[in-house]
């Protein structure tokens, strides 16, 4: 990231100064609370004959439209009393309560350094002196102030999150006292649990499952996130998997390859429709976006299909934020220099409870 400039000042808790950024062009439009812009891409495309390679410039042209009112917006966190749910919670608090606490090094202030949003700038060009211009990414488009997300969610536990954070042991001792008041009264919703998806030493904790079947399921989790928009005076919710790591669906013709046989598998409850498929499948139908943080075949061809059917983003692999991002970034640049790793492994040191999850058996 490069220094703060006249066009981009960090704040002292790590935010950039806000300014509107209009752009002149004949491919970009603002009118009635929307921006439309038309993008070009462009690319080429090449057809190899015997010892011919013919090679053509192809262009294909795009209507990107952006909703310029953020509105207000809920993040529904499946699995928010874990380790990712009760850290990024307690984050976004401490920072919108501007929590300062002592450590062994001298008292640290609340921030969002580290954010790609938050905390990052972008060139945009020069201005008419020849100097670049940057400015916070956060400028470019609207987009929510992480302070203001309302936030709520599932978990297969049900401690409140000031227990959920002492338990998940990831802040220092004064950083949780000051955020137990803000905590405590932040309880999740009853979660999906199927035991043959995630670790058998999950089994323990799960005291705060939804009974039924999967379609009842499905239609609860719906429900859950109509009451949260509405009691909230939301505009929109967005529902993120921060939850273990699942087993991969197998994926099986007339069960979860379409649309329609997907609802259907749900509806009768076929062993192959994962949790984390149920609460996409029920993200899409009340039309929230679903961002899948865990590294499994949540979205089986039948979800993006449904996902297209009703126009719903839905994305994600994997959160990719330490060590998995490390690997990949490496590998990408091992690639590119004519070097082909054949395998890469690494020690999950600090991190999350995954690697201790993933050791144990499943309960198939």
């Amino acid at each position: 990231m490069p220094p703060a400039t006249e066009n981009s000042t960090m704040n002292t808790n790590g935010t950039q100064t806000r300014r509107r950024i209009r752009v002149k062009s004949a491919q970009a439009e603002e009118k009635d609370g929307f921006l439309t812009a038309k993008y070009i891409y462009r690319t080429t495309k090449a057809e190899v004959e015997n010892d011919e390679v013919r090679v053509s410039a192809v262009e294909k042209e795009y209507t990107l439209r952006t909703d310029l009112n953020v509105g207000k917006v809920g993040l529904m966190l499946v699995g928010i009393g874990g380790n990712n749910g009760t850290t990024v919670t307690a984050s976004l608090i401490a920072n919108r309560n501007k929590i300062s606490w002592n450590t062994r090094t001298g008292v640290q202030e609340s921030n969002f350094f580290g954010s790609v949003t938050q905390a990052s700038t972008v060139r945009i060009g020069k201005n008419s002196k020849g100097e670049d211009v940057y400015v916070p990414l956060s400028d470019l488009l609207p987009m929510v102030d992480p302070r203001d997300l309302v936030i709520g969610g599932w978990d297969i536990n049900n401690l409140n999150l000031a227990d959920a954070m002492l338990r998940a042991q990831v802040f220092e001792y004064d950083f949780q006292r000051q955020l137990i008041p803000y905590l405590k009264d932040i309880v999740p919703l009853p979660s999906v649990y199927y035991p043959d998806f995630i670790a058998a030493n999950q089994g323990a904790r799960a005291n705060n499952v939804l009974p039924g079947t999967k379609q009842e399921h499905l239609e609860k989790i719906r429900s859950d996130i109509r009451e949260f928009k509405e009691k909230n005076a939301l505009d929109k919710v967005i529902v993120l998997w921060t939850a273990n790591t699942e087993r991969f669906s197998d994926i099986l013709e007339g069960v979860n390859d379409t649309a329609d046989n997907l609802l259907k598998s749900i509806k009768e409850g076929h062993d192959e429709v994962s949790p984390s498929t149920i609460f996409a499948v029920a993200s899409i139908l009340e039309g929230s976006p679903f961002i899948n943080g865990s590294p499994q075949n949540t979205f089986v061809p039948g979800c993006i299909e449904l996902a297209e059917k009703h126009r719903v983003h839905i994305g994600g692999d994997d959160f990719k934020s330490g060590q998995t991002k490390m690997k990949s970034v490496l590998v990408d640049f091992l690639v590119s220099a004519g070097i082909k790793p054949l395998s890469i492994t690494s020690y999950n040191h600090l991190g999350n409870n995954d690697g201790y999850n993933l050791s144990a058996p499943f309960s198939i």
